[in-house]
């Protein structure tokens, strides 16, 4: 669990880079730049978040850097951070998209990190804490995630939406070499998580498979792929019901928890007659 969060940390750090970096400067619709800003802050607070869950896990400073090195020292998460690196130095170099192989490397870095990194890692990474939260387990943990998943699942929305303005305003870039290419790029996402998977679970976990992530992993690739108007790769079923859950709003009983969503009343007096 340490190295989940140290992931995720280091996850939304490696998201941040390539928003700051590569897709703020080529976006340049307002509103669109406007919604990269709040991501960007999102991000940082689901940092602080996994930074905080850290410090109350592993409160010796040697074992938190461990946890960090691990992107270093395991093969696995090595993988998958080269895999995101991979991607944003695809395009760090480009100032304009003025050819259409320009806008075709912009194309795939967005649907990179759209449909690989917060639609397969990040949710592949979901799929353990909510595992546990299925069997009772860190609670806290899961209700802190419920958040990031939210925050995710919107970056990941407007991603597409990018993608389809994209499609709309320039339809002769998604031809059958952009899917192939898109194919190959998720297969190498699903095959990094896989090898994750089997270093995660690898002393075992009751209930949880290398397998069964496997399967959930091509279900969620599939899905990214429907999304983008392309065929699936696997055509596998959903292992994880409690995932499916996770694509309905959470209401809060006032009588059974407490609800953090509303504040009191901000003190004081409003007069309304006062001019502005």
């Amino acid at each position: 669990m340490n190295r989940l969060v140290a992931f995720f940390a280091t996850g939304d750090t490696i998201v941040a880079n390539n928003l700051v970096l590569n897709l703020y400067q080529h976006i340049n619709a307002p509103e669109a730049r406007l919604y990269l800003s709040r991501q960007l802050f999102e991000e940082a607070v689901h940092v602080q978040f996994y930074l905080t869950l850290l410090d109350t896990y592993l409160p010796n400073d040697n074992d938190r850097a461990d946890a960090f090195a691990a992107v270093d020292t395991i093969p696995s998460i090595r993988a998958k951070a080269e895999f995101c690196y991979k991607w944003i130095d695809s395009i760090s170099s480009l100032t304009r998209l003025d050819t259409p192989a320009d806008r075709r490397s912009f194309l795939l870095n967005l649907i990179c990190f759209a449909a690989c990194i917060e639609g397969l890692f990040f949710y592949g990474a979901f799929a353990y804490v909510y595992f546990l939260r299925s069997r009772g387990l860190l609670n806290g943990l899961a209700s802190g995630t419920n958040w990031v998943f939210r925050d995710e699942s919107m970056h990941m929305s407007f991603a597409f939406d990018v993608v389809d303005v994209i499609r709309a305003q320039d339809p002769t870039l998604f031809d059958d070499s952009l899917h192939t290419q898109i194919n190959t790029m998720i297969a190498e996402a699903v095959d990094a998580e896989t090898q994750f998977a089997h270093d995660l679970l690898n002393q075992g976990v009751a209930g949880l498979s290398p397998t069964d992530m496997r399967t959930y992993l091509e279900h969620a690739a599939d899905r990214r792929l429907a999304r983008l108007n392309l065929p699936p790769l696997y055509n596998s079923p959903n292992p994880f019901p409690f995932m499916d859950l996770q694509d309905v709003q959470e209401l809060s009983n006032f009588f059974e928890r407490r609800v953090s969503a509303y504040q009191t009343a901000i003190p004081g007096t409003v007069n309304l007659t006062e001019d502005f």
